[in-house]
């Protein structure tokens, strides 16, 4: 398919999802819409997310016979340049990342999900409110100097042999992720609500574009929500993902990565949420830290209650710089919730 036709199937996509939420609002019995936080946040390295990811959820689960409807779009700034004995690269670009996720309460401790992403890269709008924040701050990053010339890149290689390449203006179909979470504990006043997760991941994805990995993955956690002095809630997840097979040739390792968010409830209907996340990387011993190396990241945004059975959201990712040269380089995402019973 020519790359021009390309972006026009994401935009339909997008437009398709948004035709379901607009059916929806007029369905009848609507019920409350998803808590507020933590955000569904994954990481958005380029690479890494090729992996199955354990996006942010609260403890409780779904009543049975609930149904959720989900539409997230997320917009990430992607930059690295790193040269090594081992490995070079360069990358700069953008990706808009829609998932429609779907979540039903199975039982009162049981929920079932699904996840399904579609992408588009292309050479993005942010770089220049990106640096205009960067002068104004740390300093316009080594990488984005080093790069400045470049509208567009996606290339790293290792010898003379091509790792990762990635056209601009692709589009394709990531892998679809399957999800359940069963509610161990119910929140009382001593004890916080607390869930076991278990995620997987069917590789259907479009390995040449780099969207997804062509081989299964499985992950397990735990979520943990406490609420605190009136009008604060705690949360905090804690994740292990087995990847499978290899990436480009590359082997692959078992992923930890964890959050903790604290939320302000300033009313019934907004509130407003800091958020920290850490990624172990699932790919070792590759010479670039932009593949070796996990990733820190601080997230804030706000979730506002439209209608009783929907939500919006509005958050930014930021990369901390704790372990430097492997994060994606700041995301905005809004997401829409509908939540209504069968």
């Amino acid at each position: 398919m020519p790359l021009s036709e390309r972006p026009g199937l994401l935009l339909r996509y997008t437009i398709h999802c948004f035709c379901l939420f607009a059916l929806l609002s007029v369905l009848p019995r609507a019920a409350g819409a998803e808590g507020f936080g933590p955000f569904p946040v994954r990481n958005f390295q380029a690479l890494d997310q090729l992996v199955l990811a354990m996006p942010g959820e609260r403890a409780t689960v779904l009543r049975k016979g609930e149904f959720d409807v989900r539409l997230e779009a997320a917009n990430t700034a992607s930059i690295a340049r790193d040269s090594e004995a081992q490995a070079e690269v360069a990358m700069k670009f953008e990706t808009i990342r829609a998932g429609l996720f779907l979540r039903y309460g199975l039982t009162d401790r049981l929920e079932l999900g699904a996840e399904i992403p579609g992408y588009h890269r292309y050479r993005g709008f942010m770089e220049g409110a990106i640096i205009g924040v960067e002068r104004g701050t740390t300093g316009v990053a080594p990488a984005r100097k080093a790069l400045r010339e470049a509208g567009y890149a996606f290339n790293i290689t290792s010898g003379s042999r091509t790792l990762f390449q990635g056209s601009e203006g692709a589009t394709g179909l990531g892998d679809i992720s399957f999800y359940g979470k069963y509610q161990i504990l119910k929140e009382t006043s001593s004890l916080p609500a607390l869930s076991v997760r278990v995620g997987v991941k069917a590789p259907t994805g479009d390995t040449g574009e780099v969207f997804g990995s062509g081989h299964p993955d499985a992950g397990i956690g735990l979520a943990l929500d406490k609420k605190f002095a009136g009008n604060w809630i705690l949360y905090a997840n804690l994740n292990g993902v087995f990847p499978t097979g290899r990436i480009a040739g590359l082997g692959l390792q078992p992923v930890v990565s964890g959050l903790v968010a604290v939320e302000y409830l300033w009313t019934e209907n907004f509130s407003i949420t800091a958020q920290f996340d850490y990624y172990s990387p699932p790919f070792h011993g590759t010479g670039t830290r932009v593949l070796d190396k996990g990733v820190t990241e601080s997230v804030l945004g706000v979730s506002y209650r439209i209608l009783p059975g929907l939500l919006w959201q509005l958050y930014g990712v930021e990369n901390l710089d704790f372990i430097t040269g492997s994060a994606a380089d700041f995301t905005l995402s809004t997401v829409l919730t509908y939540r209504f019973r069968s």
